[in-house]
C-alpha cells in the first residue's frame, strides 16, 4: 500500500540537527502524508483496515501488525471472519485474543447490510470530537490509537500520536520532563498541547515531526 523509504538510523540530539534532517526528509514525509489522504478517498473497507491496524498495535511492533492485518484483508477474514478464525493470525501481536474480539466488535459496530460503512460516522470538520467519539465507542481504541487511525486516513495532521518514540523525543528536546508510565486523558491532552507549542516554535508540523522521529529511530518512514 505504501512505498517504503529507507535510510540509515540517525541519532538526533539538538534542534539544529532536527531541522537539517527535516530538510532532507520533507519531500518523503509529504509524499507519505498524501498516501494517508488518499486512503480517505477509498471505500469503507480500506478505512476499516486502518482502524484494525490501530486496534492491533498497542504494545506490538507496527510492521508486524501491518503484515498481520494485510493477510487478514487479503483473505477477507477481516471483513467476514469470526474471532476464532482471526485469532491465529494475531498471535504475533500481544494480547491477541482481546484484539481479535475488538476487531470483530468494531466490524459489527460499523456494519450496515453486510457493508462496512465508516466514513459517514466520522465528523471530518471536528477531528478532536471525532477522536473522543472513537475512544468512547470502539473497544481497543484509546487516544493514541484514535489519533494514529485518524492520521492514517488523512484526517489527523493536527493531533498527536503519543507513542513511546514520540515521548522519548519530547523528553530529549525538553518538551516534557519525564516519560509517564501511563497516560490519563488529562495528561494526554496536556502533552499534546506542549507538543503543538514545540511544533509551532521550530516550524515543523506535528504530523511531520511524528514521521521524522520515527524515520530517525528506525531508518524508515512508515505509518
Amino acid at each position: 500500500m505504501y512505498k517504503e523509504v529507507s535510510h540509515e538510523k540517525l541519532e538526533i540530539n539538538n534542534e539544529r540537527q532536527l531541522k537539517e534532517f527535516y530538510n532532507l526528509k520533507r519531500k518523503d514525509i509529504l509524499e507519505r502524508l498524501r498516501d494517508f489522504k488518499n486512503v480517505w478517498n477509498q471505500d469503507g473497507n480500506k478505512i476499516f483496515v486502518e482502524l484494525c491496524f490501530c486496534i492491533s498495535t498497542p504494545q506490538s511492533k507496527a510492521e508486524v501488525c501491518n503484515e498481520i492485518i494485510g493477510q487478514l484483508e487479503r483473505n477477507r477474514l477481516l471483513f467476514k471472519g469470526e474471532v476464532n478464525k482471526i485469532m491465529p493470525y494475531l498471535k504475533k501481536a500481544r494480547f491477541y485474543k482481546k484484539k481479535s474480539r475488538n476487531i470483530v466488535e468494531a466490524r459489527k459496530f460499523f456494519q450496515d447490510n453486510s457493508k462496512i460503512k465508516l466514513k459517514g460516522r466520522l465528523d471530518i470538520h471536528n477531528i478532536k470530537a471525532t477522536r473522543e467519539w472513537l475512544v468512547g465507542n470502539i473497544k481497543g481504541i484509546g487516544y493514541k490509537e484514535a489519533s494514529h487511525f485518524l492520521r492514517n486516513i488523512g484526517l489527523g495532521e493536527n493531533i498527536a500520536i503519543l507513542d513511546i518514540h514520540i515521548l522519548r523525543n519530547l523528553k530529549k528536546f525538553g518538551v516534557i520532563s519525564d516519560i509517564p508510565k501511563s497516560i490519563s486523558k488529562k495528561m494526554y491532552l496536556d502533552i499534546e498541547n506542549k507538543f503543538e507549542k514545540f511544533s509551532d516554535r521550530i516550524k515543523i508540523p506535528m504530523a511531520h515531526l511524528d514521521l521524522l522521529f520515527w524515520s530517525a529511530a528506525t531508518g524508515k518512514i512508515f505509518k
